[in-house]
Formats: structure tokens, C-alpha cells, sequence
């Protein structure tokens, strides 16, 4: 064992990011991955010529990828194309339906027709936004969270206001805007932050700043192209992954992680020796399953208190037929917003009439579906925790949601799909080990942001560090590149 080994559990965008990073700095690096191929979350389903991304479906914050990819003297160009989408997404109301346009301009006159006036404030509040983004994206996220001192600079004391963390983005957003559709509409993308937008902090406006400005893109070939590009990244630089190794034990002596017990896909066991082991794969799995409870850093209580980010049940579905006049990503808001949200966040139970989303990747990019056929993604959003996922209930929802999908695009699909698979809640525990089957990670409200979130170093094991949704920043594609940063940085400068 060399002193510069470096094992990394699990391969999803935090694992890769810090494989990278590490394995540019001279580290040895060993990658294990439970499943068959890189991705963790972000994996890819084939089936019979459809090409499906089983997670993440929304690509924002660009420059966060540029960046990561500029760090190792690479373009995002080099390995993958992207499509900027006009309109950004569409959202079906109750009655109505609104094209979110790619054009600022063009969207300015949407916001004049809802609300006169509106177009100013609009102004006004991506203005705060911008500045928003660029401390918490560019200085905030990067910290690693291990002390209060992290943030004592003082530029972001002087505009520690300025970035309105202790109010919350649902009053921020009403205190410019007054219609409903708007404020819904800005309220939307913190959804990927787990926690109602009463809870979410104002800072999070930064998102929408991202959304209107940063813009909507697709990666052609799917958001796999990612994880692909990453992989590659990866191999050049001279990474080692060993795919179907499930890890089931990590051994602790002397306060040091010194063996990875892993289950191979012949049920046999094997066992591997480093000098610094990375969690990628769920916080709380790795503390309760794999460790001894001596050397865990958190009680079952602490993740208990926890706010989870919500869940979801996923279809997967393919048409021997093309779709008229869809767009890449639908929100179907055309029901209680606050009843749903209040299903998730407060009651905890499956939803009445739920909110969905569709992503119609082959309505981009025709290479992700058999010609003349459609990819198909719909997901809806639950509490985690649930229990009763079964045949029965998926199917349930999935007549709901179609049903309601037909009248709304006005076209038949039901008799037209020959592809139908489905993820839900107990799939997320059995594939991800994911506490309490949560899809996004942690939420993202202000007393579990920064220090407060589960630390990126094991306390009581001197080599043991943790990475991805569960720890610092937080949920989310972007995130989850920062994350592996942050902690492959912090090891550098530990063996330096």
C-alpha cells in the first residue's frame, strides 16, 4: 500500500469529479462501483434501441461544467455537444399553457402580459440573483464546511444581507411579483432543493438567476454524455475502476479505514487495502452499514432531525410513434401546487392528484429513440420514506399522470407505448442505498447548509472522507462536481 492510494466507493459525479482531481494530482486512484457501468444515479437504461437517462435530466449552470473540465486543460466541447432549448420548458396550468422562452426579451413581454410592470421588477430581481450566483456558486459552494472561519471574509460578511439567507425565497419572490403563474414560476427550480419554498432560504434565488440567464441545455446523446465525458476524463488520467463491486464492510484499525470488503458478482468476496478511502455512495449507508458504529459520526437521531429531499416514482417509456408539438421538459402544474407540496414536505403520504414533469429527450435528439419513435421520462415527486411502493400503486399513478398527459397534448399515447419500465422508492434503497429512499439528497434549508451539513471527514477515522448530495454544497449535477472537488482538494493539501 502506497501512501498516494486512493479508493473511491461509487462512481456518480461527485466520485468521478474527485477521481479526477486526485488522480491529476498523482494519486493512485481505484474506483468501485456496485453497478455494471459508471454513473451512480446518472446511469444510462438501453432497451431495444431506446436510450434512457435513468436520473438527472436538466442541465444548468454551464459554467460550472466549463470549469471543471477547463481545470485539466479540456473544453466541454471536447467531449460532448450541447443544444441550448427555446422554449427552456413549458408548463401546463390548470387552464392554460405558458412556453418559458430561451430570449430574455421574449420573456420580458411573457411577464408584462401576466402582471404589467413586472418586466422591471423582473430586472430587478435577477440583478440581486446574479450577484447571488456569482458569491454562492463562485465562493460559497466551494468551501469545504469544516469551520465557521471558512467564512470569515470579509466581502462575504459586507454582503452576507445581500444574499438574503434568512428569508425565504417564497417571500422574496412575492415581494416583487404578485401573480400567481410568476411566483409559482420562480418558485420551481428550488423544488431540487427538497423543502418547501417558505423553508428554501432567498439565497437559493440564485437558481433562477441559472434558469433565465445561465439557460436550459441538452447534451446531446443524453445527460449520460456527461458521465461518459467524466469516465474518459478519468481514464486519461489514469484512473482505475472496477465495475459490479459492492462494497459491504469497511475495516477501521489504529483509527484508519485500512480494508474495503467487496462483494463480487459472483457472490464471492474480496478485499481491498488504500491509504485514503472516499464515500461516494450514500452518507448515511456508509456510516450504518459499512462502519462499525463506534466510528460513525452521526446517531440514528441526528438523520432522523434531518429534512430529507423528496423521492419519486419514474417511468420510463417508449412510443412506436412520434409526438406533435411537445417540448423537451413539461411541468404539469394543472393541480394543487400547495397540496402536493404539502403531501411531500408536511403530511408525508402519497399524493392525491400530483404535479409531474416529462422530459421528451427525443424530441431533441432523435439518436435516443428507434426512428419515428419517442423517449418518454415521466417523474413524480413523493415523500421520502414511504412505504407500500408496490406493481400496484406505480401503476396507479402512471394511469393518473398519462390520462391527464393525453388531454393535455391533445394526442393519444397509452395504446402507443412498447416500452414501459419503472424506478421508484424501494428501487432508490436497493440500487443507491439511499436513506429513506430519497432521490435528491439532502434539502437544502438554512439549518443544513455549509457547516451545518454532514462533514466531509469522518471524525473519529483519520482517512475517511465523504462526498456527494448527503454533504457539501448540496443536491444537484453541479453540486455534486463541486463536491468531488472539495474534498479531492482537501486530501491534496493533507499530503502536502
Amino acid at each position: 500500500m502506497y501512501a498516494k492510494d486512493v479508493i473511491i466507493i461509487g462512481s456518480g459525479f461527485a466520485g468521478l469529479s474527485a477521481a479526477c482531481f486526485l488522480a491529476k494530482a498523482g494519486f493512485n486512484v481505484t474506483v468501485l462501483e456496485k453497478h455494471d457501468q459508471p454513473g451512480g444515479r446518472a446511469r444510462q437504461l438501453k432497451v431495444d434501441g431506446f436510450s434512457f437517462d435513468m436520473g438527472p435530466s436538466w442541465y444548468w449552470m454551464p459554467d460550472i461544467f466549463e470549469r471543471f473540465f477547463n481545470q485539466f486543460n479540456k473544453k466541454v466541447s471536447d467531449y460532448y455537444e450541447l443544444v441550448r432549448l427555446n422554449p427552456s420548458y413549458r408548463i401546463y396550468w390548470q387552464n392554460d399553457i405558458t412556453d418559458i422562452p430561451a430570449d430574455y426579451n421574449a420573456l420580458e413581454n411573457l411577464f408584462e402580459k401576466l402582471e404589467p410592470g413586472s418586466s422591471k421588477k423582473l430586472e430587478l430581481f435577477l440583478s440581486e440573483a446574479a450577484y447571488k450566483y456569482k458569491t454562492g456558486m463562485q465562493n460559497f459552494a466551494y468551501k469545504p464546511g469544516l469551520s465557521i472561519a471558512e467564512f470569515l471574509d470579509a466581502g462575504l460578511i459586507k454582503g452576507i444581507f445581500r444574499l438574503d439567507v434568512f428569508t425565504s425565497i417564497k417571500k422574496h419572490a412575492g415581494k416583487y411579483f404578485k401573480h400567481p403563474q410568476l411566483q409559482q414560476l420562480l418558485e420551481f427550480p428550488v423544488l431540487f432543493l427538497g423543502a418547501l419554498p417558505e423553508k428554501i432560504p432567498a439565497l437559493y434565488s440564485l437558481m433562477n438567476y441559472a434558469d433565465i440567464k445561465g439557460g436550459t441545455w441538452f447534451p446531446k446523446g443524453g445527460m449520460y454524455s456527461i458521465v461518459e465525458a467524466m469516465y474518459q476524463l478519468a481514464l486519461e488520467l489514469g484512473v482505475q475502476f472496477q465495475f459490479n463491486k459492492n462494497v459491504i464492510k469497511i475495516e477501521v484499525e489504529n483509527k484508519l479505514a485500512t480494508k474495503i470488503h467487496v462483494q463480487n458478482s459472483d457472490n464471492s468476496v474480496a478485499v481491498y487495502k488504500s491509504a485514503t478511502v472516499i464515500a461516494n455512495a450514500d452518507y448515511h449507508h456508509t456510516e450504518n452499514s459499512l462502519l462499525p458504529k463506534t466510528y460513525r459520526n452521526y446517531s440514528e437521531g441526528y438523520w432522523n432531525k434531518k429534512i430529507i429531499a423528496p423521492s419519486a416514482l419514474i417511468y420510463y417509456v417508449g412510443l412506436n410513434k412520434k409526438l406533435h408539438g411537445i417540448t423537451h421538459h413539461s411541468l404539469f402544474f394543472d393541480t394543487s401546487f400547495q397540496q402536493h407540496a404539502a403531501e411531500i414536505y408536511t403530511t408525508k403520504q402519497w399524493p392525491a392528484n400530483p404535479l409531474f414533469y416529462v422530459s421528451a429527450t427525443s424530441a431533441t435528439d432523435n439518436s435516443l429513440a428507434p426512428e419515428n419513435c419517442e423517449n418518454l421520462f415521466f417523474l413524480v415527486p413523493v415523500a421520502a420514506g414511504l412505504n407500500n411502493d408496490t406493481p400496484a400503486l406505480r401503476e396507479h399513478y402512471f394511469e393518473k399522470i398519462l390520462s391527464r398527459f393525453e388531454q393535455r397534448i391533445n394526442q393519444p399515447v397509452k395504446e402507443h407505448i412498447i416500452i414501459k419500465k419503472t424506478f421508484a422508492c424501494s428501487n432508490f434503497v436497493e440500487d443507491y442505498n439511499a436513506y429513506k429512499g430519497n432521490a435528491y439528497g439532502l434539502a437544502n434549508t438554512l439549518m443544513q447548509t455549509a457547516i451545518l451539513k454532514p462533514s466531509i471527514k469522518n471524525k473519529k477515522i483519520r482517512n475517511l472522507f465523504y462526498t456527494g448530495q448527503l454533504t457539501v454544497p448540496g443536491p444537484g449535477v453541479p453540486p455534486a462536481l463541486i463536491s468531488g472537488e472539495i474534498v479531492a482538494k482537501h486530501i491534496i493539501n493533507l499530503k502536502k
